[in-house]
């Protein structure tokens, strides 16, 4: 399989495979252990402050719990959550951000139903900003800073407690609120808000999460989308001041979370069980693996590799085809353009919407299903381009993850054009014609 697909799933790579073979080869350590050396890794390649909280989950989505459980009783009717562009960001998320279970079962085998609330946690409202205006384009970070600020207000008259999602990268790229909105919304609401941003996508520096972290924010990430780590992992990452004002765990979390995954600090933590996800550690054990090898890379080598990418993505997918790029900020704004981060440029959503196979968000759909029958992944489509008859356009991203990056990066530049022609070079003949089932 041919793959650009890291804004979705990751196959592991050679090297990580080879990395937990001589791990498993070289003798198996306790749950707890395990996870206390990729807490003290995952401190040593963003920078963290040594007290920072690191929580594991068994998913992205399972993040959104962390976050809740850091606002728990901080007001008297519990929390409102402002969540942006629901549509942009993983699907479960709608559950887990209103405190419920979002599947069948939880990581521990315990039967759940999506949107049963999970035991014990303070009421939740949750309110969807969306960060794309009808035609689809980004809306402003000051626009939707007016809109966070009318619905903080609005917890506040309901003695509710206000918690943010701020997002850096959603599945098409975007970053919002940006931080001078963000630092104005604190200086002006002060404890009545907690902050949470959502990288989950990962593409994110240490620069950035240290200066979120530094504003009181949990940063929510996973492994298994820019990081090129196997599927179903995640961690969250605490400022040491939200660990010593949090409430009690609710009882319901021993449902979803193993005592080694939580922070010892946190209060009620030994109501979860003493057990082991040894799969789990080997995931986030993949992901940190590809990580710091990405970080070893240096900005430069990752740089040369991420604008090849982009050279053959507008030749190819652009400049022969008509599609649109979905840009992850507001058409036509120089300033905000050219400020948007490098790793953003390591993804790109198309409207596909002009393909015979691909007019709506459903057939997109059927034409990512038939391209990965063929051996041809890329990311799946996201609902971000709306249509006059209501319904969503069809769209496609593309792409790279922090193991290929490395990898490519060990061409030199003639090779390197090459090989990013080559392989983008693939889809673009593939979706030329038309695409059977």
């Amino acid at each position: 399989t041919l793959a650009l697909a890291s804004s979705t799933a990751n196959d592991i790579s050679p090297a990580a495979f080879d990395h937990l073979l001589a791990l498993r080869g070289a003798g198996q350590v306790s749950y707890a252990d395990h996870l206390r050396a990729l807490r003290q890794r995952i401190t040593a390649v963003y920078g963290l402050e040594r007290d920072t909280g690191i929580i594991f989950t068994p998913s992205g989505t399972d993040c959104e719990f962390v976050a809740l459980a850091a606002a728990q009783g901080r007001a008297k009717n519990g929390v409102h959550n402002i969540l942006l562009g629901a549509d942009e960001v993983g699907s479960g998320c709608i559950h887990s951000a209103r405190g419920c279970h979002f599947a069948e079962s939880t990581a521990l085998g315990h039967a759940s139903e999506a949107g049963e609330p999970v035991a014990g946690m303070d009421p939740v409202t949750l309110c969807d900003v969306p960060v794309r205006c009808a035609r689809g384009e980004a809306r402003g970070s000051r626009e939707i800073a007016e809109v966070i600020r009318a619905e903080i207000l609005r917890a506040r008259g309901g003695a509710q407690h206000a918690l943010l999602h701020v997002v850096h990268g959603s599945k098409t790229g975007l970053i919002l609120p940006r931080m001078r909105e963000v630092d104005a919304l604190r200086a002006e609401f002060g404890e009545d808000l907690s902050l949470v941003v959502d990288a989950c996508q990962a593409r994110i520096t240490a620069d950035a999460v240290r200066d979120y972290l530094a504003r009181g924010a949990i940063v929510l990430l996973t492994g298994s989308k820019f990081m090129g780590g196997p599927p179903f992992s995640g961690f969250a990452l605490v400022p040491a001041t939200m660990i010593e004002t949090a409430a009690p765990l609710p009882h319901g979390f021993a449902r979803l979370f193993r005592r080694a995954e939580w922070d010892p600090r946190w209060p009620a933590h030994e109501r979860l069980e003493h057990s082991a996800n040894p799969g789990l550690a080997m995931r986030i054990e993949a992901s940190i693996f590809e990580l710091e090898r990405f970080e070893a890379l240096g900005h430069a080598e990752a740089r040369r590799v991420i604008l090849a990418f982009h050279r053959a993505l507008r030749t190819l997918l652009l400049h022969r085809t008509g599609w649109r790029p979905i840009v992850p900020y507001r058409p036509g704004n120089a300033e905000e353009a050219r400020d948007h981060p490098l790793e953003m440029l390591t993804l790109a959503t198309l409207d596909m919407s002009a393909h015979p196979q691909a007019a709506t968000f459903e057939d997109a759909r059927g034409l990512y299903r038939s391209l990965e029958a063929r051996g041809l992944r890329l990311g799946q489509p996201v609902k971000c381009v709306p249509r006059e008859d209501g319904r969503w356009s069809g769209t496609l991203r593309i792409g790279l993850s922090m193991p290929q990056i490395c990898a490519l990066a060990e061409l030199a530049d003639h090779a390197l054009e090459r090989a990013m022609f080559e392989r983008i070079g693939r889809f673009a003949e593939t979706l030329a014609a038309p695409v059977s089932p």
